[in-house]
């Protein structure tokens, strides 16, 4: 298979499987992918409620991508001096040791300006963010096969008690969630 070829057998196996926390959450256990693809509208709550659950993800796993598709938003009213805040929290809040990557998407120009700023203000910091407007650059700068940034597959359900209560989920459910999750897949030794 060439590289970016994204009809070779090994995009084509590409599993996700659903996430308790953030509505839209999805992981790749074969890639060592989390994917978002938030939808309607993202403000400062739904910004609020992704940086959190990370935060708890990253305490108690192994680092992982990450892949944020906004293409579903129909709207987007996050302030950004949120988004600057939410840099610094999540900047001051990473405790790994070695560099992550994230991979913001979007076609539509306010959404990929709040992706460039999240990008920049993350400069410096172990999380390497970018934002793209070509799903196959970053598929590429992921090292991962362009199917599978479709997010087209069906996710295999987890933990389905609790999937439908995150919104208002505590911390410590959120930690409790995940660990129900990664427990049954490769993400911890």
């Amino acid at each position: 298979m060439e590289s970016g070829d994204s009809t070779g057998s090994k995009a084509s196996l590409a599993s996700s499987q659903s996430v308790p926390g953030p509505l839209f959450l999805r992981y790749y256990p074969e890639h060592r992918l989390m994917a978002w693809q938030p939808q309607g509208t993202l403000d400062d709550l739904m910004l609020d409620q992704i940086a959190e659950w990370l935060v708890h993800i990253e305490k108690a796993f192994f680092p992982f991508k990450r892949f944020v598709d906004f293409s579903q938003l129909t709207t987007v009213t996050v302030r950004t001096g949120h988004v600057f805040k939410v840099a610094r929290r999540r900047a001051e809040q990473f405790r790994g040791v070695e560099p992550v990557r994230t991979a913001l998407f979007s076609e539509d120009w306010v959404a990929f300006g709040i992706a460039r700023l999240y990008e920049s203000l993350m400069e410096n910091t172990l999380i390497e963010a970018r934002a793209f407007r070509d799903l196959a650059e970053a598929a590429e700068w992921l090292a991962i096969p362009v199917d599978v940034l479709t997010l087209k597959d069906e996710p295999v359900p987890q933990a389905r008690k609790r999937c439908h209560k995150r919104s208002n989920g505590s911390a410590s459910e959120i930690k409790i969630d995940a660990a129900m999750i990664f427990a049954e897949t490769d993400f911890v030794n």
